[in-house]
């Protein structure tokens, strides 16, 4: 009976989709999934669909997707699934007449051991913050972004060398779990929620994770080695933390980094904010040593190890780096 509880499933990145192939190993029935229309993509502007949209097709669950979450036409669909539960992972975010809807309500899986990092770059910001155990979170969506009484939480360890692409695939596995557990204490009742504000932090200690634009992933070079490292693992491999670096003869290259190691304390003392020898190493200067640059991507160029970069590229230490 527990199994023909009727569940609506709303989600669009490929991070959404362990979480519903667990429902559906699990036997599940998920009578809907929504997500998002297809756009054009790529340079020949073909239709691509989401991850969750190729998930779906594969299994052969309905699929509606629409591009106003009020339009009537779609509430009515949604309505006609008759829904028991809907839950939610990486989607936008719902009008109250859609979150409404089922009688067992609608949940959220989250990518932060909520109140904190509430947003939508939460595995970003951690990072970026040096922040040392994150985790996942499911909670009951409510008229404002990420503030509803929380079901369940797991924690997850975030390693030294952690980068967003890493702990982006470690949370995904953990919440499609959650999400299974968090259905199952749902359907029998089994599960009591608790409201963020009854878990003591300081909103001056409660830290946010907004939408991280391009502008934002621009390298500081002024910072300190560690807080510079940090941010490229942060932004790696997705957008991707960027700088400039200008030639001898003044042309002026953008550059992504991607994989670093900061170089605390310098023995060096030049002045230069280039270190290469041209052939294996490429080290940059920030606040208090230097940065090891080991994966680099060159404007118009695929990223690459810094050692096949310096193979095909004419650098050494006259050129500068340019915060």
């Amino acid at each position: 009976m527990e199994k023909q509880t009727r569940i609506v499933f709303m989600g669009t990145p490929e991070f959404a989709v362990p979480s519903l192939d667990i429902l559906i190993r699990e036997g599940y029935d998920v009578v809907g999934v929504i997500t998002a229309p297809d756009k054009p993509a790529g340079r020949g502007r073909k239709i691509k669909y989401s991850d969750i949209k190729e998930f779906a097709l594969a299994k052969g669950l309905n699929i509606l997707q629409p591009t106003n979450l009020k339009d009537t036409e779609f509430i009515a669909e949604l309505s006609e699934l008759k829904p028991d539960l809907q839950i939610v992972v990486a989607f936008r975010m719902l009008p109250a007449l859609v979150w409404k809807i089922p009688s067992l309500g609608t949940f959220n899986l989250h990518a932060s051991l909520l109140p904190q990092y509430r947003g939508a770059a939460p595995i970003n910001h951690a990072i970026i913050n040096g922040e040392k155990e994150t985790g996942v979170t499911t909670f009951l969506i409510d008229e404002k972004i990420d503030t509803g009484r929380i079901l369940f939480q797991e924690a997850v360890k975030i390693e030294n060398d952690e980068t967003a692409g890493s702990l982006h695939d470690k949370l995904m596995e953990t919440g499609g779990k959650l999400v299974l557990k968090t259905v199952d204490a749902i359907i029998k009742a089994k599960v009591d929620s608790i409201s963020q504000s009854e878990i003591e932090i300081p909103n001056d200690k409660i830290k946010n994770a907004p939408k991280i634009f391009k502008d934002d992933c621009r390298i500081d070079w002024g910072k300190s080695c560690v807080e510079i490292d940090r941010f490229i693992r942060g932004l790696s491999p997705y957008p991707g933390a960027f700088s400039y670096m200008v030639s001898p003869g003044g042309k002026k290259y953008l550059f992504k980094v991607f994989k670093s190691k900061p170089l605390v304390p310098s023995e060096n003392k030049t002045s230069a904010s280039v270190l290469t020898d041209g052939k294996s190493f490429l080290k940059i200067r920030c606040s208090d040593g230097f940065i090891q640059i080991d994966e680099i991507q060159f404007e118009g160029k695929k990223r690459m190890k810094t050692l096949d970069f310096l193979r095909g590229f004419v650098l050494d230490s006259t050129w500068i780096v340019i915060s």
